[in-house]
């Protein structure tokens, strides 16, 4: 088992009290509106990787149970026990496990990505859910609650998590820095907040990993890391298109493709730094470059993942401002 300073960052400064939960205040304060009354709900945590829905429910369930916990919550990754058999075994028996719980309170089972369980097995669990609604309650962490079949939305209350503010990812990498004595540039942070794009749990392994390798966050160091196409070079390519120098946008984007970064890379950087950066563009071409932007990445999706739809991207970006409106 690892010891508290060789865990990494990312499980050593995780919360477990709700108050300590980063983000999502609304949903937290209806978590913390369970924790007091007692009585618990059968719940859809639903929203994208690393924001903190399973942390937040592991959180109600120390509030809830208290010393119990260890006996009276079972956590499953559903991703990997998906099949209708771990419903009818694993689950069923912990269902049915004597219990001693405070008065009012029930025993709780989380399974994390609950999106990725299949059809049979998700209507066996409707079936548990019914059958133990007297002694357990379900928990279930997902990125997309359309994908969890709708007699399970129905029994459950459905909580929706949002990604983090850049703010808030900010103000926790400070105050990891400060406690494991961390050298850094206020850039450097900046950077680790544009590269996880409001995901905690990335921004605090991209932490972890630029302190082990450098010794100090800084922008270079971090997209050294991250191995992202860096935002600076972005951004002299979206200037270029700004200024209608298609020659010198199509030589950037060919730059980054040669270094070695995919197209979805290359789209979702140009992406993050257009919506962030209220310096190069006005509304009107910020939004005329986001529909271009989204026309390319649904081709790239697709699987058109070539240079000539990124500099076909650049080159319709160059056009004056007029032909936008046209």
């Amino acid at each position: 088992m690892a010891t508290a300073s060789t865990l990494p960052w990312v499980e050593k400064y995780r919360p477990t009290e709700l108050k300590d939960v980063v983000g999502n205040q609304d949903t937290v304060d209806r978590l913390n509106a369970i924790a007091s009354t007692g009585n618990m709900p059968n719940l859809i945590l639903a929203g994208e990787p690393g924001i903190g829905k399973t942390t937040s429910i592991l959180c109600l369930a120390h509030a809830l149970l208290g010393p119990a916990y260890k006996e009276a919550v079972l956590e499953l990754n559903a991703s990997d026990d998906r099949g209708i058999d771990i419903v009818r075994n694993r689950i069923k028996m912990f269902a049915q496990k004597k219990v001693n719980l405070p008065y009012g309170r029930h025993k709780v089972i989380i399974l994390d990505e609950a999106d990725s369980m299949t059809p049979g097995a998700q209507q066996a669990l409707r079936r548990t859910m019914e059958i133990y609604s007297n002694t357990t309650r379900f928990a279930l962490a997902c990125n997309l609650s359309g994908k969890i079949i709708e007699p399970i939305q129905s029994r459950c209350a459905i909580l929706r998590f949002g990604k983090l503010q850049t703010e808030q990812v900010l103000s926790r990498l400070v105050e990891i820095c400060r406690m494991e004595e961390v050298k850094y540039t206020p850039e450097g942070l900046e950077a680790i907040a544009f590269s996880a794009d409001g995901d905690m749990r990335q921004a605090v392994n991209n932490l972890q990993s630029t302190a082990s390798g450098f010794g100090l966050i800084s922008p270079d160091n971090v997209f050294r890391v991250c191995d992202q196409p860096h935002p600076v070079v972005i951004r002299k390519m979206l200037a270029s298109c700004c200024k209608g120098e298609v020659d010198d946008a199509v030589a950037a984007i060919s730059h980054l493709w040669k270094q070695g970064y995919s197209a979805v890379d290359i789209i979702t950087s140009i992406f993050r730094v257009v919506k962030i950066d209220d310096t190069l563009l006005d509304e009107d071409k910020k939004l005329a470059f986001i529909r271009e932007i989204g026309t390319t990445h649904m081709r790239i999706v697709d699987g058109l993942q070539s240079l000539v739809q990124l500099q076909g991207l650049v080159a319709r970006l160059s056009k004056p401002a007029t032909a936008f409106k046209a």
